[in-house]
C-alpha cells in the first residue's frame, strides 16, 4: 500500500502510535529482541518465531507505514481467567477420600509386615556345625517325614550329637525312637517284598547307641529264621518234583502259605505253583514216551524221543529226560541187533539209520551199519559175498569200540571161503539127486571142521540129503505095503503091517510107516471085534441089557480100535437099568399115597434120565402124584392151613399142578397172616346249631 492509498481522515501522528503501543507492549511482553543470530537461552523455538515475525511485520509496517493491528491472536495479551486453580481441586469429596485410603493403606501394610511369618530355613545350604538345635530339629523332621531309609538316618544324624542337658532333649529322644522304629519297619517292607540282605542291611545301619538297636538282632534271627524255612520248604518241593511226586509237591507248596512273608507266601508260592503244574505236564509227557517206548516198536520210540525232546531245559525234568533220551536210542538200537540176530540186514540197518542225534549214540549207530553192512554181505552165502564182507570190515579203524569184533569177523569169513567152496561143490553133486551123488555130497560137507563158522550149515544139508537117500530106500517098502493092504482083509492088512514093519527106526520114512501100520492095525482090530459088538447090541435090544453090558465090556477094556464105541454101549445100557430100577422103586413107594411117599416117588421118578424111554411114563406119573398132593393140601386147608402149606411146598416146579399150589399157598398164607385193618376214623361230635341271639 502507498501513502496515497491512506485515507485522509488518517494523520500521520495517529498513524505512529500504534506503533509505540506496540512496542511497549512487545518490550512486556517478550523482551529485548536479541542480537541477530543468537537465540535466547530461556524461550523456546516456537516464540523465537514469533518474535523474528513479529519484527519482521514491525519494520515493514514502519517501511510501508502500514498500521499495525494490535488485537490480533499474535499480539493480544493474556486474560484474567487464565491463572485460576482447576475445578477439581477445589471439590472437599476428593480430598476427604485422598486422607482415608493413604493413611489406611500405609496401616494395612504395616500390619501385613508385622504378621507375616519368617521364611523357613533352607536346610541343604545350613552350615550344621554352626545350626541352632531348632533348626536341626525342624531340619530332621523334614528329612524324616519322606520316610526313605537314606533321609531317616539324615534325620537321626542331624540330632543325636547333641548333648543330653539340651531342653530339646526329650523330644529329640521320642522322635529317634519314632525315626529307628521307621527304619526297622522299612527294612521288614524290604523283608515282605523278598529282599533278605537289604533288610538286613537296613536293619543294621540303625545306630547301636539308640534303644530300638536292641530290636535289631532278634528281628534279623526272625527274619533268617523265616526265610530259611520257606528255602527248606521250597527246596523239598522241589526235589519232589524231580521224583515225580506231584501231590507231595502241591502239599508242601500249601505250607508256604503259612509262612510269615508276604514274597513266599504269595510270589514264590504262586511260582512254585506254577512250576509244579508246568512239571506235571512234562512228568505227563515223560509217562507217554516211556509207555511208547515199552511197546518195543521203532515208530513209537522215534514219537518217545520226540516227546522227550519236547520238555523245556527250564523245566525240572529236562534232565530226566535227557536221562531218558539215550535209553530210548539204545532201545531202538537193540531192536536193530535182533533183526541182524535174525539175519534180517536189511530191516536191521534201516532202523538204525533213524536213530536221533540227539540220542548221542552216533559212534554206535555208525560201528553198527558198518558190521550189519558187512554181515548182510556174508550172508549172501558165496565166496564173492565172503570177500566183499571182509573189504568192508578192514575198513574199521582200529580205534573204533568194535574193530576187535571186526577182526573176529574177518577171520571167521576167511575160514568160511573154504567151507564155502566146499559146501558148492556139494550142493552140485546132491542136484543130480541119485543115491551115489547124494552120498558123495554127504562125504563132501562131513569134510568141514564141526568148529568151523559153517559147520552147522554143512549138518544140515547133510542131514537133508540122508533124509532123500533114506527117502529113495525106503519107498519101495510103503509101496508095496500099499498094495497088499488094498484087498482089505485080514490077512492082506497083516501081510502089508510086516512089509512097512521092515523101514527102521530113525529112518526118514519111519513115522509114515508107523502111521500107516495103526491104520491097518485098527482095521484089523475092528474086523475082529465088530461081530462081538453086535452081538451084545443084539441082546440089548432083546431087552436082555445085564448080558449085553457082559459082552461089550471085554472089548470096552482091551484097548483095542473099538473100545471106545463099546465103552460108550456099556454106559448107556448102564443108565438104563437104573432108570428102570429108579422108576419101579418110585412107583412102589407112591403106592402108599401120602404126602411124604408121593414126593419121595417124585424124587426118585425124576432121576430117569431125559434121554430115557422111560421118561415120558414118569412125566405123567409126577404130574398125577403132583395132582396128588394138591389134593391132599387142599384137604388140609380146611383144617390145618399151615400143614397144607408144607404139602403144596413138595410139589415139584414143571409139574401141571404147580402153579395151582402156588396161588392156593398165597391163599392161606394171606389167611394165616391177614393184614391189619386200617385205623378207625376220629369219631366227630355233632355240633348243636347255633341259636340265633334274637331267637332267644
Amino acid at each position: 500500500m502507498t501513502e496515497r492509498d491512506i485515507p485522509d481522515s488518517w494523520s500521520s501522528g495517529k498513524g505512529r502510535e500504534p506503533d509505540k503501543i506496540g512496542e511497549s507492549f512487545n518490550r512486556q511482553q517478550l523482551g529485548d529482541i536479541p542480537a541477530f543470530g543468537v537465540p535466547a537461552t530461556s524461550s523456546t523455538s516456537k516464540s523465537v518465531k514469533q518474535r523474528n515475525k513479529y519484527n519482521s511485520v514491525r519494520k515493514a509496517s514502519q517501511t510501508e507505514g502500514l498500521p499495525i493491528d494490535t488485537n490480533s491472536d499474535n499480539t493480544s495479551l493474556p486474560s484474567k481467567n487464565s491463572q485460576r486453580l482447576p475445578r477439581w481441586m477445589k471439590s472437599w469429596v476428593l480430598w476427604s477420600v485422598l486422607l482415608t485410603l493413604i493413611p489406611g493403606s500405609i496401616g494395612f501394610l504395616a500390619m501385613s509386615i508385622l504378621f507375616k511369618l519368617p521364611s523357613a530355613p533352607n536346610c541343604p545350604s545350613i552350615f550344621w556345625p554352626l545350626a541352632s538345635a531348632s533348626v536341626r530339629l525342624h531340619c530332621a523332621q523334614l528329612a524324616a517325614s519322606k520316610q526313605k531309609v537314606d533321609d531317616l538316618l539324615q534325620a537321626i544324624a542331624m540330632v543325636r550329637q547333641l548333648p543330653q542337658n539340651h531342653p530339646l532333649h526329650g523330644e529329640i529322644e521320642r522322635f529317634l525312637e519314632e525315626w529307628s522304629k521307621d527304619i526297622l519297619r522299612l527294612a521288614d517292607e524290604s523283608f515282605q517284598a523278598g529282599n533278605l540282605e537289604e533288610a538286613i542291611a537296613t536293619a543294621r545301619k540303625i545306630p547301636e547307641d539308640l534303644s530300638a538297636s536292641k530290636l535289631v538282632d532278634d528281628q534279623i534271627s526272625q527274619w533268617q529264621s523265616i526265610w530259611s524255612k520257606a528255602e527248606g520248604i521250597y527246596q523239598d518241593a522241589e526235589e519232589q518234583l524231580k521224583q515225580r511226586r506231584w501231590q507231595s509237591a502241591f502239599m508242601l507248596s500249601a505250607k508256604l502259605l503259612r509262612v510269615d512273608n508276604k514274597f513266599w507266601a504269595s510270589t514264590k508260592y504262586d511260582q512254585l505253583n506254577r512250576l509244579i503244574t508246568s512239571a506235571k505236564e512234562d512228568g505227563d509227557k515223560l509217562a507217554k514216551a516211556e509207555d511208547l517206548a515199552d511197546s518195543q516198536v521203532v515208530d513209537k520210540l522215534l514219537e518217545a524221543i520226540k516227546i522227550a525232546e519236547s520238555i523245556n531245559s527250564e523245566s525240572y525234568l529236562y534232565q530226566k529226560a535227557q536221562e531218558l533220551i539215550p535209553g530210548f536210542g539204545r532201545k531202538m538200537l537193540e531192536l536193530a541187533q535182533a533183526k541182524l540176530d535174525a539175519r534180517d540186514a536189511d530191516t536191521a540197518l534201516d532202523i538204525a539209520r533213524q536213530i536221533p542225534d540227539s540220542t548221542k549214540l552216533q559212534t554206535e549207530v555208525e560201528d553198527f551199519i558198518a558190521l550189519a553192512d558187512a554181515q548182510r554181505s556174508a550172508w549172501i552165502g558165496t565166496v564173492a559175498g565172503l570177500e566183499t564182507a571182509i573189504s568192508q570190515a578192514q575198513q574199521i579203524d582200529p580205534s573204533r569200540p568194535v574193530y576187535e569184533k571186526a577182526q573176529q569177523l574177518i577171520a571167521r569169513w576167511q575160514l568160511e571161503i573154504e567151507d564155502v567152496a566146499r559146501l558148492e561143490r556139494a550142493r552140485t553133486l546132491a542136484s543130480q539127486g541119485t543115491i551115489t551123488n547124494l552120498t558123495a555130497a554127504i562125504a563132501e560137507v562131513q569134510m568141514i571142521p564141526g568148529n568151523n563158522p559153517r559147520a552147522s550149515e554143512a549138518k544140515e544139508e547133510a542131514s537133508r540129503w540122508r533124509t532123500q537117500v533114506e527117502t529113495i530106500e525106503d519107498q519101495p517098502y510103503l509101496e508095496r505095503a500099499e498094495q497088499i493092504a488094498f484087498m482089505g482083509d485080514i490077512n492082506s492088512l497083516q501081510a502089508a503091517i510086516a512089509e512097512a514093519s521092515q523101514i527102521g527106526r530113525g529112518r526118514a520114512l519111519y513115522p509114515e510107516a508107523r502111521r500107516r501100520i495103526r491104520t491097518w492095525t485098527a482095521k484089523v482090530e475092528r474086523i475082529q471085534d465088530q461081530p462081538y459088538l453086535d452081538q451084545a447090541r443084539e441082546l440089548a435090544q432083546s431087552g436082555n441089557l445085564p448080558a449085553a453090558i457082559s459082552t461089550a465090556q471085554t472089548i470096552a477094556s482091551s484097548g483095542r480100535a473099538l473100545s471106545s464105541e463099546a465103552q460108550a454101549a456099556v454106559d448107556d445100557w448102564s443108565g438104563q437099568i437104573r432108570a428102570r430100577e429108579n422108576w419101579k422103586k418110585a412107583r412102589e413107594v407112591a403106592l402108599a399115597g401120602t404126602p411124604e411117599a408121593l414126593a419121595e416117588g417124585i424124587r426118585l421118578a425124576d432121576k430117569v434120565s431125559n434121554n430115557s424111554i422111560l421118561r415120558l411114563d414118569v412125566n405123567v406119573a409126577i404130574d398125577q402124584w403132583s395132582q396128588q398132593l394138591l389134593d391132599i393140601a387142599r384137604t388140609q386147608g380146611n383144617s390145618d392151613p399151615s400143614q397144607a402149606i408144607k404139602t403144596a411146598k413138595l410139589i415139584p416146579r414143571g409139574s401141571s399142578a404147580y402153579s395151582t399150589a402156588q396161588d392156593q399157598i398165597k391163599t392161606w398164607q394171606q389167611f394165616l397172616n391177614p393184614e391189619p385193618p386200617p385205623p378207625p376214623l376220629p369219631e366227630f361230635q355233632q355240633l348243636q346249631p347255633i341259636t340265633p341271639i334274637n331267637q332267644r
